[in-house]
C-alpha cells in the first residue's frame, strides 16, 4: 500500500487538552457518577464548575448525563438535563433559562468534514434558547439554533436552526406547528 494515498490522520487535539480530558474523565467516574440521588446536585454542579462549566442556579444535570468537556458548557438558571443525555462538546453548547434536555437526548457540536480524506473535526457551536424543550432520543447536530419556547419531538434529529415557538419533528426533523401556550410565567 502506498502511504501517500493514505494520509496520517492529524490530531487536532494538543497534550494539554488530552490531559484535561483525562482528568475530567477519572473525576467523571470518581466523583460525579456515582453521585445519583437528587441531594447531589449541587454537589455534580459543582464538580461541573471546578471544570470550567458555567451553570446556572437551580440546574440539575443528572448523574448519568455524560458531558464530554465541561469547559464548553453554559447553562441558564433552572435548566435540566435529563438522565443518559450525551453532550458531546468539543464546541461550546449554551443552554438558556428553564431549558430541557430530555433523557437520552444527544447534542452534538462536532463533525468530520467528508470532503477532505483526512476527515478533520470541525466544531460548531450549539445554542438553545429560554424555554426549549429537546424530548427524549433527539438528536441536535452542529451549529444549530433552538429558538425559545421551542420543541424538538422525541427521536427527532435537527440538522438545521429552529424557529421560536415551532414544534419540529422526524428524521430529518421537519416543521409541525407553532406551539400556543396557554400559560406564561
Amino acid at each position: 500500500m502506498d502511504a501517500q494515498k493514505f494520509p496520517k490522520y492529524k490530531d487536532y487535539y494538543s497534550f494539554k487538552d488530552k490531559l484535561k480530558r483525562l482528568l475530567w474523565n477519572g473525576c467523571y467516574i470518581l466523583l460525579f457518577r456515582p453521585f445519583g440521588l437528587p441531594y447531589f446536585a449541587a454537589w455534580r454542579n459543582g464538580i461541573l464548575k471546578l471544570f470550567g462549566a458555567k451553570i446556572g442556579k437551580g440546574t440539575i444535570i443528572h448523574a448519568s448525563v455524560k458531558v464530554w468537556a465541561p469547559w464548553n458548557l453554559i447553562t441558564g438558571i433552572r435548566t435540566n438535563i435529563g438522565p443518559h443525555a450525551y453532550i458531546y462538546n468539543p464546541g461550546l453548547i449554551k443552554l438558556g433559562n428553564k431549558t430541557c434536555i430530555s433523557q437520552f437526548a444527544f447534542i452534538c457540536t462536532a463533525t468530520h468534514d467528508y470532503t477532505s480524506v483526512l476527515r478533520p473535526l470541525i466544531r460548531k457551536d450549539i445554542q438553545i434558547d429560554d424555554y426549549a424543550w429537546v424530548a427524549a432520543s433527539a438528536f441536535v447536530g452542529p451549529g444549530v439554533h433552538i429558538g425559545e419556547y421551542a420543541v424538538v419531538g422525541a427521536t427527532a434529529s435537527v440538522y438545521k436552526d429552529v424557529e421560536p415557538y415551532a414544534i419540529v419533528g422526524g428524521n430529518p426533523a421537519k416543521f409541525i406547528k407553532y406551539r400556543t401556550l396557554t400559560d406564561k410565567e
